[in-house]
């Protein structure tokens, strides 16, 4: 079994297009010998779209620009690389590879091409899963770098080495093969066929999506049970807080252990709470908090007082 390492390169990409201008592989067998390195370089039929007119922004590829026109179409190697990813006897890998394969996708489109169709592994997903952070999305540069692996960035075929690189760096501190480390990560191929992509998985990406989905779901219910105590009728009362109305920071206000009791002791002061910032004329937040709620109460100038003298407030 080989294994074939590439990256693309487009000259811009749009919901309906992706001008792939460069596609680099590695193939090499299951020890990472090298059998060949190749970069394919398109005609993007279209102008390249990646920087602004300063060339301040975006991605800058080591390329001339000027030369792409006369390199053959995305329709003209399309057999050459379909062979290549196709062959049952070779294993796709890519870096971030989820977004190469829609690449890919889009251009069949373009040119009207038939679908492709082979299944792919991902070392982004190797990696994350290997470090068990699934918080982030791990760069090649950034991963290269850790590893001690150089090479010239978007630079199509040294991209795909890079990636080679990395996987086979990870096969060595895990003592095992490509497959071995597969198995041990518990992944599972991605695949593209008849024009639909299905992303790559693992165990670990598994669980941490669970974990999500369920602190997601604790915070939905905690949230119902706030508004709902809110939302029921209460005997207007005047006292220390009266004209006083706050709003807490998203950390205060989920923790619903406390949130509720603080909320009826606003109102038994006279006070009020309102679900929007905009509305209140203090906010509460704990010490040294950074969220976006607590930069937005800062900028429209309402009093921002900390849980510590919002207690002292409520007790006096």
């Amino acid at each position: 079994m080989q294994l074939v390492f590439f990256d693309i390169e487009c000259a811009g990409v749009h919901k309906t297009y992706a001008k792939i201008c460069a596609f680099g592989y590695v193939l090499c067998d299951e020890q990472f010998n090298i059998l060949e390195k190749r970069d394919i370089l398109i005609n993007p039929k279209g102008k390249f779209e990646l920087t602004d007119r300063k060339g301040d922004k975006g991605i800058v590829l080591p390329y001339n620009y000027e030369e792409f026109k006369k390199y053959p179409k995305f329709n003209a190697v399309y057999p050459q690389i379909k062979a290549l990813l196709e062959d049952k006897n070779t294993v796709a890998v890519g870096h971030a590879v989820l977004n190469d394969v829609k690449y890919l996708n889009l251009e069949t489109k373009r040119f009207k091409l038939p679908s492709f169709n082979f299944k792919f592994a991902d070392s982004q997903l190797f990696f994350m899963a290997a470090k068990n952070d699934f918080t982030r999305q791990f760069g090649l540069e950034y991963i290269a770098e850790e590893l001690g692996v150089e090479f010239t960035p978007h630079r199509a075929a040294d991209d795909a080495y890079a990636t080679m690189k990395v996987v086979e760096a990870m096969c060595k501190k895990h003592c095992c093969d490509f497959f071995g480390l597969a198995s041990l990560l518990g992944f599972t191929a991605g695949k593209i066929s008849n024009y639909t992509v299905t992303p790559p998985q693992c165990t670990g990406l598994k669980k941490f999506r669970q974990a999500k989905n369920k602190e997601k779901q604790e915070r939905a219910e905690k949230r119902i049970k706030f508004n709902n105590n809110l939302t029921r009728k209460r005997v207007k009362k005047k006292g220390a807080l009266t004209g006083k109305k706050f709003n807490f920071s998203r950390g205060i206000e989920d923790d619903i252990t406390v949130s509720l009791d603080f909320v009826d002791k606003i109102y038994d002061l006279g006070g009020t709470y309102k679900q929007h910032v905009e509305e209140c004329t203090h906010y509460v937040a704990d010490d040294g908090d950074q969220t976006e709620r607590t930069k937005k109460a800062i900028a429209a100038g309402k009093i921002i007082i900390s849980l510590a003298q919002f207690k002292e407030l409520i007790n006096d």
